[in-house]
Order: structure tokens, then sequence, then C-alpha cells
């Protein structure tokens, strides 16, 4: 048999057994052409129903979180605690609850809209035990400038669509819990200075999920997160989210991306499990 012919019919046999593969194919097909930032009310997935303020973002969402359940975690209570930053309209925090449904969860999320978006679709969806928080996480308490994209873009280190919002350092946050199950921190650029700010209070973290971020023309902070990760005894995996032709000469212009990688950090008795 053709490798060729061997990938389709296994691409047909996921298909067929994986209820979340029919299910991303389905939003795919439905919602990916979809005009950008177009409000779409009772969007329904799997069981659940939601409000989506970017359709496309939203088919995203669900391949990453969903599909290739890329938040997974093993924990050695019913009852996790997990840290959700940016926590955007709520796709995580139902996928932590399917996952673990007494689950105490802390979820932030600094864009005012995407917060009262994030709160309907969790009590929707009959979650009503998430502590929401309208911040941003920071390196300190105080108050900074956001930048509103709309999707899941707003960053502190964006320049339009300027808003203030409340900041609160994740340092601080860490230091007021014994342990932490499960820290996923998605927050558009800011992770490089959070991550390095937490020092060893990484060490009360098991699992630990940080999407990161290099702008063309800053500098690149990532070997600086893995170390933090690896002085505080996490093993880590990568994945790149961007694929480049001829990437050592690559280029971007300023004001855009150009490494966007997920870090996934562990410890070994989570390993494999």
């Amino acid at each position: 048999m053709s490798i060729f012919r061997e990938g389709i019919l296994k691409t047909i046999r996921k298909y067929l057994i994986d209820r979340n593969e029919r299910e991303y194919v389905r939003l795919h097909f439905k919602w990916s052409k979809d005009a950008r930032y177009r409000v779409r009310e009772d969007v329904r997935f799997l069981e659940y129903s939601v409000t989506v303020p970017d359709s496309r973002t939203f088919v995203g969402q669900f391949e990453e979180i969903f599909l290739k359940e890329s938040y997974k975690f093993t924990s050695p209570t019913s009852e996790p605690v997990i840290i959700d930053c940016g926590a955007n309209i709520g796709m995580s925090c139902l996928y932590f609850k399917r996952l673990w449904p007494q689950s105490r969860i802390i979820a932030f999320e600094p864009d005012l809209r995407l917060f009262g978006i994030l709160g309907k679709n969790l009590s929707k969806n009959g979650i009503n035990d998430v502590r929401l928080v309208n911040e941003a996480i920071w390196v300190e308490n105080t108050a900074i400038k956001f930048s509103v994209e709309g999707a899941d873009g707003g960053s502190v280190y964006g320049t339009e669509h300027l808003t203030d919002v409340k900041a609160v350092r994740l340092k601080d946050l860490l230091q007021s819990h014994e342990s932490v199950d499960m820290l996923k921190i998605d927050i558009e650029g800011a992770e490089d200075l959070v991550v390095i700010d937490c020092g060893d209070d990484l060490r009360r973290v098991r699992n630990i999920f940080i999407e990161y971020h290099s702008w063309n023309g800053k500098d690149q902070k990532l070997g600086e997160i893995l170390s933090v990760l690896e002085a505080n005894g996490f093993r880590y995996r990568l994945e790149s989210t961007v694929r480049a032709n001829a990437p050592l000469i690559y280029r971007t212009d300023g004001s855009t991306i150009d490494m966007h990688v997920n870090v996934y950090g562990f410890r070994e008795t989570s390993a494999g499990a």
C-alpha cells in the first residue's frame, strides 16, 4: 500500500471514529470563511452553545483546545487548581471543566467586551463556579495600557484601540497558592517578562502552558523562559505554530510576529500519564 493511500485511509478512519475530528471538519467548513469580527450568537459545538466575536478565531481555538487537546494534563487530585491567564471567550475554561468538573479555576481576561462574553458563555453552559477576573496578568499590581483587538490578539504591546486596564502580578498570585496544577499563559507578548518575574515561585506549578510570541525587531526571550523552566525543575516540549519557507532568511516587517512557539512544561511524574 502506498504511503499516500495509507495516509488517506488513516484520515478517513480518524474522521469516522473521532467525534471531535468530525466536529472540527463541520466547524471549519461552516465558519472559516465568515467575515472577521462579526459577532455570532448561539454557535453550537459538541454539547455547548457559545457567543463568538470572531468565527475564524473560534475555529482555531476549537482545533487547538478540543481536537489537539493542547491543555490536557494529569492531576493527583479531582479538584485541581487552574490559573487561566488570557481566558478570552471561555473555550479553555469549557475544556478544563470538561476534563476536570470539580476544578477550581481563576480566569483572567483584560478585554472588557470579551470578558462579558466569557461570563455569558460559561453561564449559558451551566458553569458558575469559575472565578472571573477582568484584569491583565503583569509584573506588578498597577494599571496599564492595553490594546483591544476584538478577537484573541489584544496585547500590552499594541498601539491601537488602547484602553486602561487593571493588572495583577502573577508572582503574587502564585505565592497565594500552595500549589497550582495547571498554569496557562496566553497573554500576547507579555509572557516573557511575566515568566521571568515569577522566578522560583514556578516551583509551585505542576503543569504550565506558555504561548510565546517573538516580535520582529525586539529581543527574543525564549531562551530565558526555558532557563526559568529548567531552574524550576520542568521538562518541556516546544511546538512552533508558524512554518516559514527558507527560515534562515525569512523576515517580517517590524509590526508582526516572526516566531510563535507553544511551550509545554511538566513534571516527570505527570509526563505520559
